[in-house]
């Protein structure tokens, strides 16, 4: 399994974190849901961090079975729909970058 990880680095406006989750959730986690082959998607917000961490309010985590399926989502019409809904919403409430990572996921037993 893969997951490809945006990683929301910045700050939300002040007083504006229930409205940015809110929309988070209305808006763009349909966008999301819809990325061909994408088998979870799980949203996550901060809510503390480690002195000095950096401030990364909300985390995208998206599962695929294999690169494969990976690189159909992203070269689909779904991410351009997505990016631009990101910007849309995103931008009354958050001012910083979004970086991506993805990881192959590896199960051992206790």
């Amino acid at each position: 399994m893969i997951t490809r990880y945006a990683l929301f680095e910045g700050t939300i406006a002040a007083g504006q974190e229930q409205a940015f989750r809110a929309a988070v959730l209305s808006e763009l986690l349909p966008t999301w849901q819809a990325f061909p082959g994408a088998t979870a998607v799980r949203v996550t917000f901060a809510d503390a961090r480690d002195d000095g961490a950096p401030e990364i309010p909300m985390i995208l985590a998206t599962d695929y079975p294999d690169q494969t399926a990976l690189d159909t989502a992203l070269a689909s019409p779904q991410r351009l729909t997505s990016r631009a809904a990101t910007q849309r919403v995103l931008a009354p409430f958050f001012t910083g970058r979004i970086h991506h990572h993805i990881t192959t996921a590896h199960e051992y037993a206790l």
